[in-house]
């Protein structure tokens, strides 16, 4: 019977090994033939000799030879030498390089005593794999142990001195998207310290009932006087008790679904008092938002109803004087559903509601006009609008005729300068943003730019232009931030300027002149345009988020294996820094890509310490034009197109650009099939700096791994892998910084002097959304809007949370 159990083992124990030895000679023989392959682009030699050192081993185990062992104990110990060689003890970048052999590392020190009777051999072999084991798990874990960088610490008192008072809401209040008129995100309240945001509590919840399909609210709610003012992701126009979260009002605009474009998105409403109403006037006091079906609605902040004096009893239609035209048949239509829509808050400066609107990236080079328009806050009527490419055209076109068509938009939010009457506009593109050689003189010079707009007469002061002949995609996306600006002269009205190219810009307010150097950077040219390409672009010495450029090294995954799959797609493409333009037929790499950088969540300023606070993105996208018949047969159609059901075209990734030679894929943020990012972390930071001098003060990775992982499943790691982020961080006089915005869920408290997290708390859906501080009663609230977003992926929700100290 011991003898038949004996022999059942045996065979069972071989088995294993068999099995093994399988693995080792498949994993072997796609390094070698894919090392081989690497290695003629010019890239790294260790997986052809990694493959070959697999294939051995595998082979010498299959026929029962403790050798085999041996080779693969070689074979590790070069992979963690070379693995070590090449990015030291980093410990995001060692794991694709370690884990997957360290697993077989141990499955190989279990197999090789069954490889041989001799017992001496037997010890030896488990004793050097053991051995290897410890060594590689202690190499792992000291860099682990220690995986935030020291972020450094900020010194007492601030760096500038100057009077905050007039860019300050009133005390306690959220008045304005960016927190008061200045857009600084700052609150100017103490009662909740580092010492004692450890006993921040939920005080109440609201939820909205609204998730659509295309969700991610985006929401930066407003507090103005006992209320809190915000919209639902379809424009629904609310009022809360600031105490309770009670809801007081509810006004439905009724948009149509068929209106929404690749999100469906109200990032904030705009407040107004009328400074000529009555006392108790119907509409005194009023809330302004945008809709996804382009109007302009006026309600009662009162009641919520809708103001009768304002346009069309309460709304203004903004898609009069809009339109596109078929690149196929000539014909200029309606607007299309979708195609052009209003998802941020206007800017009201000296009584003239400025908004600009969102096109639909991707679609068609003739597209719905890029238009920025004025209207009376009181009335509704337009009272200009600046066209670039029809200077003639101050307020409605001529009849029949549409706004010109594919102008640069400006879809995000803008800021305003009351006593200058200007608005300052951050632009986007041109529609087709790939695609150059159809632009107009004015389209060249306006697209990712900054335009002083002046309210009075609908035309720019001044235009300051970050990214020349645009074809990445930079469009600005940041709400611009107004400041003093310490100069050898004096303190200087300035606006602040960050950029998903990874630049933060300091302009005078008045003329646009940066009070800074900007270097003209020479940048790759060629590409599918060669004659459009700038020699050079500007780039800012005061301050750039932008990180190293990317070399093979940087590649990750999950094993060595799509590393090096990563690798070799990295030499095929071309990458020659940033700026590489796009070409037909070969990848070429972005990065930053384009969500930044710095994205619509912008930047905070804590004016009192001087210090700027930045969360950024830094992930590359990996690009492809192709010529049309190609994109017919990918079935890239603009939507609208009677071929476009099911189309892939879409506004983050692959496009149509109807209209021109090329359709356009994207892979926004290099991912492969598994979901895995194909460069290393960190994919997000979070960065203090020192608003007179431009200088680092700390910057550490942002957002733990908890809700990532492969295929999407969260792994439930609480380390900062750095994800990415959409949505900003707001900071107090009290020295926190609160922010949720990353992939993870949590909104967390981070000391502004050593951006250590010192609070979070899990949200039940994503946070991609600005959070306010307010006081009400003598209390100080935090409050975000957890509604999740579909393309970062983050669970959807409708529940806007406010926090207060448990004691209060």
């Amino acid at each position: 019977m011991r003898s038949i159990e004996a022999t059942s083992g045996s065979g069972l124990k071989r088995l294993c090994a068999v099995g093994l030895a399988g693995i080792l000679a498949l994993f072997g023989l796609i390094l070698a033939g894919g090392g081989l392959y690497l290695a003629v682009l010019g890239g790294s030699f260790y997986y052809v000799v990694a493959g070959v050192l697999l294939v051995a081993a595998g082979y010498l185990i299959a026929r029962n030879r403790l050798a085999g062992a041996y080779v693969y104990y070689v074979a590790f110990a070069f992979t963690a030498l070379w693995a070590f060689w090449e990015v030291g003890l980093s410990t995001w970048p060692l794991i694709p390089r370690l884990t997957g052999p360290f697993i077989l590392l141990i499955l190989v020190a279990v197999v090789a005593p069954w490889l041989d009777s001799s017992g001496v051999r037997r010890g030896r072999a488990l004793g050097l794999g053991m051995a290897a084991v410890f060594a590689i798990a202690m190499a792992v874990a000291v860099p682990m142990a220690n995986r935030l960088p020291e972020p450094g610490k900020m010194s007492e008192g601030g760096t500038i001195a100057f009077d905050v008072a007039p860019y300050m809401p009133k005390a306690g209040e959220w008045s304005d998207y960016g927190g008061g008129p200045s857009a600084q995100r700052y609150a100017d309240v103490t009662q909740i310290t580092p010492a004692n945001v450890k006993n921040l509590k939920r005080a109440w919840t609201f939820n909205t009932g609204d998730i659509p399909k295309s969700y991610g609210s985006e929401l930066t709610p407003l507090k103005i006087g006992d209320t809190i003012y915000g919209c639902t992701p379809m424009n629904k126009l609310f009022a809360l008790s600031a105490a309770t979260g009670e809801k007081r009002w509810l006004y439905d605009p009724k948009v149509s679904a068929a209106w929404v474009p690749y999100t469906a998105a109200c990032r904030g409403v705009t407040y107004f008092r009328n400074p000529n109403a009555a006392p108790g006037q119907a509409c005194a006091e009023r809330i302004i938002e945008g809709t996804l079906d382009m109007r302009l609605i006026a309600v009662d902040a009162r009641t919520g109803a809708p103001c009768a004096d304002f346009g069309s009893n309460g709304a203004a239609d903004l898609k009069v004087g809009l339109a596109q035209r078929d690149s196929e048949t000539g014909a200029v239509t309606p607007v299309i559903p979708g195609t052009a829509a209003i998802t941020s808050p206007p800017v009201i400066v000296q009584g003239v509601i400025v908004t600009g609107h969102q096109v639909l990236d991707g679609q068609r080079r003739w597209a719905p006009s890029g238009v920025i328009r004025g209207y009376d806050a009181v009335t509704g009527a337009l009272r200009f609008a600046w066209d670039m490419n029809q200077p003639g055209v101050d307020k409605l076109p001529p009849e029949g005729k549409p706004y010109s068509l594919g102008t640069p938009n400006s879809w995000t939010i803008p800021v305003g300068d009351e006593k200058l009457g200007l608005v300052y506009l951050p632009m986007g593109n041109s529609a087709a943003d790939y695609y150059s050689s159809l632009r107009s003189d004015e389209e060249k010079k306006h697209n990712t730019a900054l335009v002083a707009l002046d309210v009075n007469t609908g035309k720019p002061r001044w235009v300051f232009q970050t990214v020349r002949n645009d074809v990445w995609d930079y469009d600005l996306g940041s709400q611009p931030t107004l400041v003093e600006f310490p100069t050898p002269r004096g303190n200087v009205p300035a606006v602040l300027l960050p950029s998903k190219a990874g630049d933060i810009y300091v302009l005078d307010r008045q003329t646009g002149t940066p009070l800074h150097a900007v270097d003209e950077v020479p940048v790759p040219q060629g590409g599918a345009e060669p004659a459009q390409r700038a020699k050079t672009q500007p780039s800012s010495r005061y301050h750039t988020l932008r990180k190293a450029n990317l070399v093979e090294s940087d590649m990750w995954g999950l094993s060595p294996i799509d590393q090096m799959i990563c690798r070799i797609n990295f030499k095929r493409a071309r990458y020659e820094g940033p700026f590489t333009p796009p070409e037909v037929g070969r990848h070429t790499i972005q990065y930053p890509g384009y969500n930044g950088g710095s994205d619509w969540g912008s930047v905070a300023v804590d004016p009192r310490r001087g210090v700027i606070i930045a969360n950024y993105n830094d992930m590359p996208n990996y690009n492809l034009l192709v010529e049309r018949k190609q994109a017919d047969a990918l079935n890239l159609y603009p939507v609208g197109d009677p071929r476009a059901v099911g189309s892939a075209s879409g506004a983050e990734g692959a496009g149509a650009q109807a209209g021109t030679p090329y359709g356009i894929q994207v892979n926004a943020g290099w991912q492969m099939p598994t979901g895995v990012l194909c460069t290393r972390p960190p994919y997000g930071g979070i960065r203090a700096i020192d608003l007179a001098t431009g200088k680092t003060l700390w910057d550490r990775p942002f957002g733990t791994a908890r809700r990532n992982g492969p295929f999407g499943i969260p792994s439930y790691l609480p380390f900062e892998i750095g994800t990415p982020n959409n949505g900003g961080a707001v900071v107090t006089a009290g020295g926190l910084i609160f922010i949720a915005a990353a992939t993870d869920d949590l909104i967390r408290a981070i000391d502004i002097k050593t951006g250590e997290t010192v609070w979070s708390d899990v949200l039940p859906a994503g946070g991609q959304a600005t959070p306010i501080i307010y006081e009400q009663n003598g209390t100080q609230y935090l409050l975000i809007m957890a509604g999740g977003h579909h393309f970062m992926m983050t669970p959807p929700g409708d529940s806007l949370i406010a926090y207060t100290l448990a004691n209060r």
